[in-house]
């Protein structure tokens, strides 16, 4: 019986100390209770601190102002409603923290806070920072008291109260939670607003938007709380006007549907209603703080009284010691079995809210493994922050607790470093499609956009913008006389004059080979147009050094206007390109601005092309076909497509007065495509009347595609369709093209090896003419090279050599040659002595009808006997 009554006595003991130690937690957990909502008011001061501020650092800023066209009236207004709020919100401030006792969970975040606040305040860190720098201050204050309150949240709950007192202070964090973020979305929105998102945090607008994600998530989180009047007094919170108007504007804002002008007008009533729904939400919070600290004090009463009771009704206790050791034996085996099974969910990977149940120690251990879970969420946070490409966000720099945190940390920054590198990267790429790889200049596709963009400007302000075309004189000559090298040398220190002699705002592109344009806006008078393209050729003029010496050049340049938007890009960079024109004609090395006698030219030119487009329609073209000869057997071994245009009339008109005309315009694509189609299919008419013998290779037909084209996307289905639709196989197709597109363009260099992998050859035409030097034909995605009439006729020793290294270079890359042109005896010998492959000229053949043409292929005579 003594030891059944010990054991009474001592379990009446103990229990008389865990009641005693239950008021002292619940003690414990009223001071943190109340410490909760001190932090709370302190960072809900400071957050509302920020608004005035950042709006003072606005509406200081004169750029910002003159920008927006703020009057000064507005401006005046702003400011005293900033400084009266700034004046309230740090009274605010100051009186919260100077409640919050030193030797508390949150002391250290005070001293920090006020120190922090004071520094800001003094002016002696606010004047050198930017708005980025002040909001990322205050962020870090707001931040540093929001993980105070969780701490002290965490002592509280760690005190074994009450499930229904746990419930009242979760909804604290919640209410809380949802204050801060709601305290965010300002400063986000006006920033969003009025600094120029140029990798400023604040200026973002993907920063503001996850701040609106994460405030309409809080939103939702208040359908949870646990005390039916905070959700009753969250309605009437959530139904007001000022958080209606507010969160309608800033819905607004988050869509990009927000007008900044009318933001800007209501800047004083924004400011004020987004102060009455911080009060609000405040309010809430002390509300939520109020009826958590009365549940917390009612828990401690209790304890009291039970504690009292277990003293009274100790000596009851002897009669049922051992039911009593019995029920604590199952309340410690609950309570243990509780944290177990949310131990095994948790380690399933569910981060659920740990309870915390049961015994001081197993309560100890809940509140460890609450933190656990919490560390886990933190971890959690930041893998959604990079996997949503948030790499701003201010998360991802804090750091995470222990080693293991400190490795998972390690991790993320790699990750996010290498996101950003994968972002330089496609940034880079678009750059090499937007951009001149030689002059690093915007090229042909850029500039056409950037023209058209400013005249869109040019139609809402109604000012004027000039196009100049600069075309350099005796560009070839440096080509020829000191190699292509030198002439990229020259192409780049133009580009530099260039660019040094425009304004800051002007632009300048590389349409292509020697040719630029300056894009200038806004223009006051055609005069100032015309001394700046005088300014521009007397720079290009300067001699230009070289490794082995000086060389001068010049320029030709062509000025257009547009007077208030009205025309468009490709018409201005005609008129431009025409008053260039007739500089040249006129002598070079001087300026012309397009006039009524331009645009009479102008005008026929659209005429012509309307003949040209009218000739593709009703049958006027016709294709010629010029045999291609193998040097070494003097047979056919394929044609070359020329189109033909028996204008009625007019006549024959030659090739090289309408095939311009046509490039100059949209045209070139339909003339291509309609040579494509009428070549290929009637090659596939030859090959079927007259199949090739056995063991002779087929006969291809060649076409040529101009650059315009080449760089339409639409260039790969053109071919593809023509295929298609005449049956030919494509490795019988050569589309033939300059060097220049090989060179200057790299869009339609990735089509050239597109339409490569398709099966069709690629010729290089006019070799020679160009920028290309042999030894880049390696990497090129060509299979012909074709040597430049003019380079087959000289008669000069340097060219016959080179014409030789052409053939060698050409053979050791694996590229068949042909030589054009060839018109005398003596070329083809010397071509044949070079061990040239193919050949066409007129010594050879002309270039002849389809019927004339398709006749050859049925007759075994060589070429020479022809």
């Amino acid at each position: 019986m003594l030891l059944p009554m010990v054991g009474v006595v001592v379990l009446a003991a103990a229990v008389a100390q865990a009641r005693a130690d239950e008021a002292v937690s619940a003690e414990h957990a009223e001071d943190s209770v109340r410490l909760l909502g001190l932090l709370d008011e302190a960072r809900s001061g400071a957050e509302q601190e920020l608004i005035p501020i950042l709006s003072l650092r606005v509406i200081e800023d004169p750029t910002v102002a003159s920008a927006l066209g703020i009057p000064q009236t507005l401006l005046d207004m702003q400011r005293q409603v900033a400084d009266e709020e700034a004046t309230r919100a740090r009274q605010r401030t100051d009186d919260a923290l100077a409640r919050i006792p030193a030797d508390s969970v949150g002391g250290a975040a005070a001293a920090r806070a006020a120190a922090d606040l004071a520094e800001l305040r003094s002016g002696r860190a606010g004047d050198g920072l930017d708005i980025d720098d002040i909001y990322l201050r205050f962020l870090a204050i707001s931040t540093d008291l929001m993980t105070a309150q969780e701490e002290a949240a965490a002592v509280a709950t760690s005190e074994g109260v009450p499930a229904a007192t746990l419930g009242a202070i979760r909804d604290v964090q919640t209410i809380a939670q949802l204050a801060h973020v709601a305290s965010r979305q300002m400063p986000l929105y006006m920033g969003s607003l009025f600094v120029s998102d140029d990798g400023s945090v604040i200026g973002s607008h993907t920063a503001w938007q996850t701040t609106w994600l994460d405030y309409m998530q809080a939103q939702n989180r208040m359908g949870g709380l646990s005390q039916s009047q905070l959700r009753a007094a969250w309605g009437d919170v959530r139904t007001s006007d000022a958080v209606v108007q507010l969160d309608q504007l800033l819905a607004d804002g988050a869509a990009g549907s927000g007008d900044t002008q009318v933001l800007i007008d209501q800047m004083v009533t924004l400011l004020v209603t987004s102060q009455e729904r911080s009060d609000l939400l405040t309010g809430l919070v002390d509300t939520a703080v109020d009826e958590a600290q009365a549940m917390v004090a009612q828990d401690r009463q209790r304890a009291v009284t039970d504690l009292h009771t277990v003293l009274a009704l100790g000596a009851c206790l002897l009669a049922v010691s051992l039911v009593g050791a019995l029920v604590l034996g199952r309340r410690v085996a609950r309570a243990l079995g509780l944290l177990a099974g949310q131990a095994t969910q948790i380690s399933e990977g569910s981060l659920i809210e740990v309870e915390v149940a049961g015994p001081r120690e197993v309560r100890t251990v809940s509140a460890a493994l609450g933190s656990a879970v919490a560390g886990l969420r933190r971890i959690q946070d930041q893998a959604q922050a990079v996997a949503r490409g948030d790499l701003d966000n201010a998360l991802l720099d804090q750091p995470l607790p222990g080693p293991l945190g400190e490795v998972v940390h390690a991790s993320v920054k790699e990750i996010v470093h290498s996101v950003r590198q994968r972002e330089e990267l496609q940034f880079a790429l678009a750059h090499q499609a937007t951009h001149d790889a030689l002059t690093e200049l915007p090229n042909r596709a850029q500039a056409v956009t950037l023209v058209t963009s400013a005249l869109h400007r040019g139609r809402r302000s109604g000012e004027m913008t000039g196009l100049l075309f600069v075309d350099l004189d005796g560009f070839k000559a440096v080509n020829d006389g000191h190699g292509h090298a030198a002439g990229d040398d020259v192409l780049r220190e133009v580009s530099r004059r260039l660019r040094a002699a425009v304004r800051p705002g002007d632009v300048v592109c590389r349409l292509g080979g020697d040719e630029f344009v300056v894009l200038v806006e806004p223009v006051h008078s055609e005069q100032d147009l015309l001394e700046l393209a005088h300014r521009l050729i007397e720079t290009i003029s300067a001699p230009i050094s070289l490794e082995h010496g000086h060389v001068r050049i010049g320029a030709s340049v062509g000025v257009a206007v547009s007077r208030d938007g009205g025309t468009d890009a490709d018409l201005l960079f005609a008129e431009a390109d025409t008053a260039a024109y007739r500089a040249k004609a006129h002598g070079r090395g001087r300026a012309e601005i397009f006039d009524e006698t331009l645009r009479r030219q102008l005008d026929e030119r659209a005429e012509f092309e309307a003949a040209i487009a009218h000739a593709l329609a009703d049958g006027e073209m016709h294709v010629a076909y010029q045999p291609v000869i193998d040097v070494a057997s003097d047979r056919v071994t394929g044609y070359e497509a020329l189109i033909r245009w028996d204008r009625p009339g007019h006549g024959m008109v030659p090739p090289d007065q309408f095939i311009p005309v046509a490039e100059g315009s949209r045209l070139i694509g339909d003339v291509d495509r309609w040579v494509l189609h009428e070549a290929t299919r009637q090659l596939a008419e030859w090959r079927a009347e007259s199949p090739a013998a056995p063991g002779l290779r087929e006969p291809t037909i060649a076409v040529n595609i101009s650059g315009r084209h080449l760089a339409d996307h639409r260039v790969i289905t053109d071919v593809a369709d023509a295929l298609a639709a005449s049956g030919l196989p494509a490795e019988l197709l050569i589309l033939e093209v300059t060097e220049t597109v090989l060179v200057d363009d790299p869009v339609a260099y990735d089509h050239l090896t597109e339409l490569r992998e398709m099966g069709v050859s690629i010729a290089i035409d006019d070799f020679g003419t160009g920028y290309t030097s042999i030894g880049q034909l390696r990497n090129m995605p060509v299979d012909t090279l074709k040597i430049d009439r003019s380079f087959v006729a000289s008669t000069e020793p340097a060219h016959r050599e080179l014409v030789a290294l052409m053939i060698r270079a050409a053979h050791t890359f694996g590229l068949t040659v042909v030589a054009e042109g060839v018109e005398e005896p003596a070329q083809l010998a010397r071509l044949k002595a070079q061990a040239c492959d193919q050949a066409q000229g007129y010594l050879l053949y002309r270039p002849m009808p389809a019927l004339e043409a398709g006749a050859l292929l049925r007759n075994e005579e060589p070429a020479d006997s022809v």
